[in-house]
């Protein structure tokens, strides 16, 4: 049984992160709670599952608050009896340097992105260590680990905040046969992203060694691995899921782009 956060569908042609794992999941046979703050949006996948032949029911809510956060773990056991994988993938952006950032802006961020995540694990984990263990996996972003393309402290600093707390996760649960694991994605392409013009898109797939945009369902397949039993060896990772992006050094990528442009 899954908790995934963030997964209502918001677009009828692109899936958002959260939308694709729970199709995955399902896909694999899990059961799926979908948490969303949008009743509308969470009905969408959860029908899209169902008609795919999947099992899977809805939790309105922003998971912003502690209160909202006890009471989604609740009726996943309520409703499945166990709880064994918590997506925490709900995610919102920041924008904002240092200079410009608001106070408004940093507490919304930091709490949909990074508080949710804290406080659903902290009543998702006794649940997983009452049936035996369990894999928590959090969505974090390249953005967390170096500074983004565009000004959004408040994002980084919560992205970073996640990595962070993942190991911290890892290390004090482990005996408790709990694995905690963060994937870093990349420049995707997906709902949050479909409205970018062609040239903002074309120079995100230009600065990565593989020259290509990401999709969600390229997220929901590293995510259904760590939530599996091939995985079980595997905790306190940081995976990046990003076209090798990471790994290219500021004059790999600037020459990359070069070579492109030569190239056409």
């Amino acid at each position: 049984m899954a908790i995934v956060t963030g997964a209502g569908t918001r677009s009828a042609t692109t899936a958002g992160v959260g939308v694709a794992t729970a199709k995955n999941f399902a896909a694999h046979g899990a059961k799926v709670l979908l948490a969303d703050m949008n009743e509308k949006a969470a009905r969408t996948t959860e029908q899209t599952i169902t008609a795919a032949g999947g099992e899977a029911s809805i939790f309105v809510a922003d998971v912003a608050n502690e209160t909202a956060c006890k009471a989604l773990v609740d009726a996943a056991v309520e409703r499945y009896g166990r709880l064994d994988i918590l997506m925490n993938s709900v995610g919102i952006g920041g924008a904002g340097s240092p200079t410009e950032v608001t106070e408004e802006t940093w507490d919304r961020v930091l709490d949909v992105d990074l508080k949710s995540m804290v406080f659903i694990s902290k009543y998702a984990i006794p649940e997983m260590i009452k049936t035996g263990g369990g894999s928590i996996i959090n969505v974090s972003s390249v953005d967390g680990i170096r500074a983004g393309m565009t000004k959004n402290i408040p994002y980084n600093a919560a992205k970073g905040g996640m990595i962070t707390v993942t190991k911290a996760m890892a290390v004090h649960h482990g005996r408790d046969n709990i694995r905690v694991n963060c994937i870093a994605p990349g420049l995707l392409y997906t709902s949050m992203t479909e409205a970018m013009d062609d040239r903002t898109r074309r120079l995100r797939r230009d600065i990565a060694p593989l020259g290509t945009e990401g999709r969600a369902q390229d997220i929901a397949m590293a995510a259904s691995f760590l939530a599996s039993e091939e995985a079980r060896w595997i905790t306190g990772v940081l995976l990046p899921v990003d076209a090798g992006l990471m790994a290219a050094g500021p004059q790999s990528i600037v020459n990359n782009i070069l070579d492109d442009y030569e190239q056409k």
